[in-house]
């Protein structure tokens, strides 16, 4: 009898079935259409893609649409899309949008499933070894395993990830090859299912099912795959299995029925037993070799070390068949030579493109703020392996563990068959692939950049005297579609230079007419002293503000630019927080202190996107206060006034009003999931206080992770007698639920007591 869940002919199947030219498998879903410039620019970069052109480019302003560009070209181009981000906060936010656009496809969130990653390091100087210490978050977890798991049994993936993308996997073969097929009426005992599930590593358990976990009990067979929100049930009759049923965790009430199921390992790291055995003669082999090495150059301590960790390692593989660290040995297990890359989830994306379309390079991958996530992208493997090689130094690591590493640039240059980078501020390497893929010749600014088409490992020379500006260069480099022309009419802002002398005082008046119409300010500076001091100088004068630079953590800085938009707060002063990504709508004004400072900071680049920032107020403004006109702002004073007369004239002609974007308002406290990218299921991170002095205006209010549940700001001091308390016992209910949302449960028994205390006196 034929298996009727041979993947190989369902997959077929879904070729001919769905995937032939007149079949949109991706569909779009919107209230809205096109608007602006947003159809010209697709039309132009869907006639490139479809030409084959290796490396697009689209220029989108702040408040262009760029993500409803993006939609609309997947839904054209009908082929698995990547598309990448620089941070998880805005791969998150990139993700649920795309997740609301297209509601029945398989649109996926793929980053680093760490809540704390400590990784192992040597420091030679101190003679301080560091090991490895993490926090798994497992709701990101799942997400990589339903990333994955998609893009290996379905045609219509959408996958935003980090640059997370780009580190080590299993191949794409091996995923594929073992798994366990299930359908109705096929004929297997529970018990045979069992130890195929077994096989794939999963746990069995006879009391609470957990993701991971498979259960039997009489004929219901229950398994908790890892990428899923619900466990399967599979009920036994006397002909083998009757039912295929996903059902809810808690109560194990029916969802759905299925008629087969395909069930993937628990873990992303599988290997047949040959090669397990395989894997374990060669790294004895590396060992031997490595050991002898160090002996001849006369570091036996060393020597010894490394006899010592990889023996254990060794002993561990074999008895429990998992060791700590045991990606170190990835290279061996993956049946790799010294020096060849891992296999990372851009393989996957091509196992799907040839699967499902008959060739393996018909994916695209969309670079978000290129500018940033290319560089990103390019810096990962060096600091991964300068860290390396000071623990094989000194006989922490063989040298294979080298090999467990991120892709190279040029390694993740070749991988991409098809790439648009987007950007309202394009970088020099993704204009230099521009003008190479499209055989134009490149500004003088770009050929300092060698080797930038992913040929050979990049290299950077010294820039040439005459180099032009950005401005200058997007204007000479042809097959770049713009979108410049917001579909909310909006203009860039307006744009101001004021001199520095009394600038803290001129500041303090601009913010305080921001206030009175109900709008918000950001200043951006260049030290933390300076934004803490003009922060403290601001709140001094009366004037909600508060500083945010790198030393607030990440989930904090989320909710002061939440507090920011709800009106706790008035201005927030910071360094280079303030640009690509953050988009406040209340935000009227920006004012940026040492304009005329060349630098990272205040380069063309970073002077734009920061300009950007009020471009989603119709009341929009920048004051840039310097003493003199650099270059960088000469040029993007000049790029951006150009911007907004155009955008001026095309408002007249078809009698467009700008009006400020309707954003939803957060609430403070909650959808912390969202917050920490991804986080769910009850499980938060609660912040640690850097950044914050003792006694500002912030920390009376309790700004941070977790502190704004309830808009009053009462002062939950424990230490105070209950009679100085002077709460009632409702609020004092809500401080215990607040103690123990930031996981402070001594606090949290402490106001228990008291309310116990009130409630009886």
């Amino acid at each position: 009898m034929s298996d009727p869940f041979d993947i190989s002919k369902a997959l077929d199947g879904a070729i001919k079935d769905q995937l032939s030219p007149e079949v949109s498998r991706f569909k779009l879903h919107s209230e809205h259409t096109t608007a602006g410039d947003q159809e010209k620019a697709i039309e132009i970069l869907i006639s490139q893609l479809q030409n084959k052109q290796e490396r697009c480019v689209l220029l989108g302003v702040t408040g262009s649409g760029k993500t409803f560009a993006m939609a609309n070209i997947i839904e054209r181009l009908n082929i698995p899309t990547l598309i990448m981000s620089h941070n998880k906060t805005l791969a998150r936010q990139l993700y649920q949008e795309m997740a609301g656009l297209f509601p029945k496809n398989g649109i996926e969130y793929f980053v680093s499933h760490y809540d704390y990653y400590q990784p192992e390091a040597y420091l030679p100087k101190r003679d301080l070894y560091i090991d490895k210490e993490l926090s798994i978050n497992e709701r990101i977890e799942q997400e990589r395993f339903a990333t994955v798991a998609s893009l290996v049994s379905r045609p219509d993936c959408v996958v935003v990830s980090s640059v997370s993308c780009i580190y080590g996997l299993n191949a794409p073969e091996t995923f594929l090859s073992y798994h366990a097929r299930i359908h109705v009426d096929q004929d297997i005992e529970p018990r045979d299912l069992v130890r195929e599930l077994v096989a794939l590593q999963y746990e069995r358990t006879n009391t609470d099912l957990e993701r991971g976990q498979v259960r039997l009990r009489g004929e219901n067979l229950d398994v908790w795959m890892p990428s899923r929100d619900d466990p399967l049930r599979i009920r036994f009759g006397f002909d083998g299995v009757e039912h295929i049923q996903i059902c809810d965790p808690v109560s194990w009430e029916i969802l759905d029925e299925l008629d087969e199921a395909w069930i993937h390992p628990k873990e992303f790291f599988m290997v047949s037993p040959e090669r397990f055995e395989e894997a374990l003669e060669n790294i004895e082999i590396e060992l031997d070799g490595r050991v002898s090495e160090l002996k001849s150059e006369g570091k036996e301590i060393e020597a010894h070390r490394l006899q010592q960790r990889t023996q254990y390692d060794l002993e561990m593989l074999r008895e429990v068949g998992h060791c700590t660290a045991v990606e170190n040995y990835s290279m061996h297990f993956d049946g790799r030579n010294y020096g060849e890359r891992p296999y990372c989830l851009l393989d996957f994306f091509a196992a799907a493109a040839k699967q499902f379309h008959g060739d393996a390079n018909k994916f695209l991958v969309i670079m978000d703020e290129s500018h940033v996530t290319l560089p990103q992208v390019g810096g990962m493997y060096s600091g991964d392996r300068s860290r390396k090689l000071n623990l094989i130094e000194h006989g922490f690591r063989l040298p294979s563990a080298a090999d467990n590493r991120p892709l190279k640039l040029h390694e993740f240059q070749n991988l991409v068959p098809q790439m648009l980078y987007v950007s309202a501020t394009p970088g020099e390497r993704e204009l230099l692939h521009l003008c190479e893929t499209t055989e134009q010749e490149a500004p003088l600014g770009l050929r300092h950049i060698a080797g930038g088409g992913g040929v050979k490992e990049p290299e950077l020379s010294k820039k040439h005297p005459d180099s032009e500006s950005m401005y200058d260069m997007l204007q000479m480099i042809e097959h770049i579609p713009r979108m410049e022309i917001r579909p909310t009419g909006l203009l860039d802002p307006e744009i101001e230079v004021r001199g520095t002398e009394g600038q803290v005082a001129d500041l303090l008046s601009e913010i305080n007419h921001r206030i009175e119409k109900g709008e918000r300010t950001l200043v951006t500076v260049l030290t933390i002293k300076f934004a803490e001091e003009v922060a403290a100088y601001l709140n001094k004068m009366g004037i909600k503000a508060h500083h945010l630079h790198s030393e607030i953590d990440t989930i904090e800085r989320t909710e002061i630019i939440n507090a920011l938009r709800i009106g706790h707060i008035d201005a927030i002063v910071g360094i280079n927080l303030l640009r690509e990504g953050l988009d406040i709508p209340e935000v009227s004004l920006v004012a940026i202190f040492d304009a005329d400072r060349q630098g990272f900071l205040r380069n063309e680049r970073s002077l734009l996107q920061t300009i950007g920032r009020a471009a989603r107020n119709s009341n929009g403004k920048v004051i840039l206060y310097a003493d003199s006109m650099s270059p960088p702002m000469t040029a993007s004073i000049r790029q951006t006034l150009e911007r907004r007369e155009r955008q001026i004239t095309h408002n007249e002609k078809f009698g467009i009003t700008p009006m400020t974007i309707k954003k939803a308002l957060p609430q403070m406290g909650r959808d912390l999931d969202d917050l920490i990218a991804g986080t769910a299921g009850g499980k938060r991170l609660v912040a640690s206080k850097g950044g914050r002095k003792d006694g500002d205006w912030a920390s009376n209010l309790r700004l941070g992770a977790g502190k704004w549940a309830h808009s009053n700001s009462v002062t939950n001091n424990i230490s105070q007698p209950i009679e100085e308390l002077n709460y009632s016992i409702d609020e004092l209910k809500k401080m215990m639920h607040q103690a123990a949302l930031e996981l402070d449960f001594e606090r949290a028994a402490f106001l228990r007591d008291k309310i116990h205390e009130v409630e009886h006196s």
